[in-house]
């Protein structure tokens, strides 16, 4: 007996429980926007209110929208070369950091500290003024 299955959903909907709301009021409380704006996607928190005496036949929902958290980055890099990184904090100050130090055959102890010392000035010819 051959078994016939008709799927109703596109492959991208399935998993979705799909419903239509109707006579519904919705309060919205927006950060970016004072009123939503046709198609832009609004990133929120949608409540269904308990039905108040005013709304006889109407279902009242709220929307909330939530704030933005964009990643804000911490210590950007000011200069990255071979063997540091130079970063600027929060205060103004900058802080060099060594990358990791690959030891090995033909390693040399002053053509290292040369290097280092090398971009260190580089990096920080630009950022700091002589007097």
């Amino acid at each position: 007996m051959k078994q016939t299955i008709i799927i109703t959903e596109s492959p991208e909907q399935q998993g979705w429980n799909k419903n239509t709301e109707l006579c519904m009021d919705v309060k919205t409380y927006l950060r970016s926007d004072s009123r939503m704006k046709a198609g832009k996607d609004y990133h929120g928190v949608l409540r269904r209110d308990v039905t108040c005496e005013e709304f006889h036949y109407n279902e009242v929902m709220t929307f909330v929208e939530t704030t933005n958290q964009k990643r804000v980055k911490r210590n950007p890099h000011i200069y990255e070369g071979e063997h540091i990184t130079v970063t600027r904090r929060d205060d103004g100050t900058y802080h060099p950091n060594f990358r990791p130090i690959h030891t090995g055959p033909g390693f040399n102890v002053a053509q290292y500290a040369t290097d280092v010392a090398n971009e260190l000035m580089w990096a920080l010819e630009g950022l700091v003024e002589e007097e």
